[in-house]
């Protein structure tokens, strides 16, 4: 069979990516729906997102490319936008649906995130989310990385979350004083998870509506590595009061935590800062500091990319044996150098909320 000129339109959407993400917007959902009359073609496409320069810039480039197509005679681009809900004081809250929003009795959700795996992302989620509870917040803590989820092993929880069954919500596991969830809490430890896109953005859907949060000052959001469906699906979703951004300090590493912040930016999410992680080994004989992956690259690149250095981690055997055991090293070691570090970090954390909270301009919707 030909191919028709809808299918070619259709081919063409294929190839064109949201600007800071990794997959097109077929894939991602956002075309509506297409038609091709004769000559005429017209493209529905719908967004979810703070970034009205990448919006205006997306239709840009799909009205380019569509006209470059053999056959297209007339075009219409239709591209709706929608602004993601942002955080309400109490009083607002009180008078909308419980419906309205996923996650409404969260104030601040915090990403923890980093360009590629093996920086340490998950242990710094943790002992954040350990210190800002240990600061006298209400803390929850989400493992959305869907195809490595650790929590169950760095809180030591290897049972299943029990259902409210009032209100048909899974009860997060309560612990160190954070309430917690993960895909890991569902699924047997060897199962692995296959899965496309679409199923990845509906399960971190569920994880935040589906479970009862209640009421947290901050939700951290251990997000998986890189710039994919998970992140996109959050930063559409759910209304972020900002990103850490993960790294160690070798170059591989930092250039991959460029393009990580780069792509918040991208989407309009404030980026918190940058964290460290493995920044130095002391030996604890001589007390000598060991830069094993470099040192001081990840506050050189906080330095140009212009956003905040919120600490340096050092590489040490008992941040490991921690979480590990099931206890992070604020908890393990709550008056030792590294929860100090991650008290220092958490302050800063909060800090930094506080600040882009203050900043932040109303919200004016046209």
């Amino acid at each position: 069979m030909a191919e028709t000129l809808k299918d070619r339109v259709w081919d063409v959407l294929r190839t064109i990516k949201f600007p800071g993400m990794s997959r097109d917007i077929v894939s991602f959902g956002f075309v509506r729906n297409v038609t091709a009359d004769a000559q005429a073609v017209a493209v529905e496409i719908s967004l979810i997102t703070q970034n009205q320069q990448a919006a205006a810039d997306l239709k840009v480039e799909v009205e380019q490319r569509l006209r470059e197509l053999p056959g297209v005679q007339s075009l219409r681009v239709d591209l709706s936008v929608e602004l993601p809900m942002r955080p309400e004081d109490a009083a607002q809250r009180a008078v909308r649906e419980s419906s309205a929003r996923l996650i409404p009795g969260v104030a601040h959700t915090i990403a923890v995130a980093s360009g590629k795996g093996g920086v340490g992302k998950s242990t710094v989620a943790a002992n954040l989310a350990v210190a800002l509870a240990r600061l006298g917040a209400r803390v929850g803590l989400l493992d959305a990385d869907i195809y490595g989820p650790s929590l169950p092993l760095m809180f030591g929880i290897d049972s299943r979350p029990t259902v409210d069954a009032t209100k048909n919500r899974l009860l997060p596991f309560e612990k160190y004083g954070i309430r917690l969830m993960s895909l890991g809490f569902v699924l047997d430890v060897d199962t692995p998870v296959i899965w496309r896109g679409p199923m990845v953005m509906k399960a971190i859907e569920q994880m935040l509506g589906d479970v009862e949060w209640g009421e947290l000052d901050y939700l951290v959001v251990d997000l998986p590595p890189g710039t994919g469906d998970a992140q996109l699906t959050l930063t559409q979703r759910v209304p972020l009061s900002g990103a850490v951004i993960v790294t160690t300090p070798q170059d591989v590493a930092l250039i991959d935590a460029r393009k990580g912040l780069a792509m918040f930016r991208k989407v309009d999410v404030p980026v918190l800062g940058v964290v460290e992680n493995m920044s130095g080994f002391v030996c604890p004989h001589c007390g000598e500091l060991t830069p094993i992956f470099k040192q001081g690259g990840g506050q050189r690149t906080a330095e140009l990319l212009g956003t905040p250095f919120l600490g340096a981690v050092p590489l040490d055997p008992a941040i490991v044996e921690g979480g590990d055991a099931g206890q992070p090293i604020v908890v393990a070691q709550p008056e030792g150098p590294h929860a100090a570090v991650f008290q220092s970090i958490a302050r800063a954390v909060i800090d930094q909320v506080a600040q882009r909270a203050a900043e932040r301009p109303a919200l004016v919707i046209h």
